[in-house]
């Protein structure tokens, strides 16, 4: 599995696997995404821990459409991460957060 944290609020858009763009209609299935009910405050803003499936690659992200944040439109990850460094982010926050 790998990781990532996430803005409060935003959402994913497209996802990225070795052949390309995630095709439901060969894989049969939407990629395995989760959201964990683990976050951080990071700079005053909340990122909730994803965990996907070690076939995703990248995933865009974009921010809520009524934010204010007019120059971003969206963003890639590339750089997922693993359990152990999911672990050590969460370890090291400031402050943890749990959504029940």
């Amino acid at each position: 599995m790998k990781y990532f944290f996430l803005s409060a609020g935003w959402e994913i858009g497209r996802v990225w696997e070795l052949g390309g763009l995630w095709n439901e209609t060969a894989w049969r299935r939407r990629p395995a995404i989760r959201h964990l009910s683990l976050g951080i405050v990071e700079q005053g803003e909340k990122l909730w821990l994803y965990q996907v499936e070690d076939a995703v690659l990248m995933l865009e992200v974009k921010p809520p459409e009524d934010s204010q944040r007019g120059a971003i439109a969206q963003v890639i990850l590339k750089r997922l991460i693993d359990a152990e460094q999911a672990l050590q982010i969460l370890a090291n926050a400031e402050t943890l957060l749990q959504n029940r």
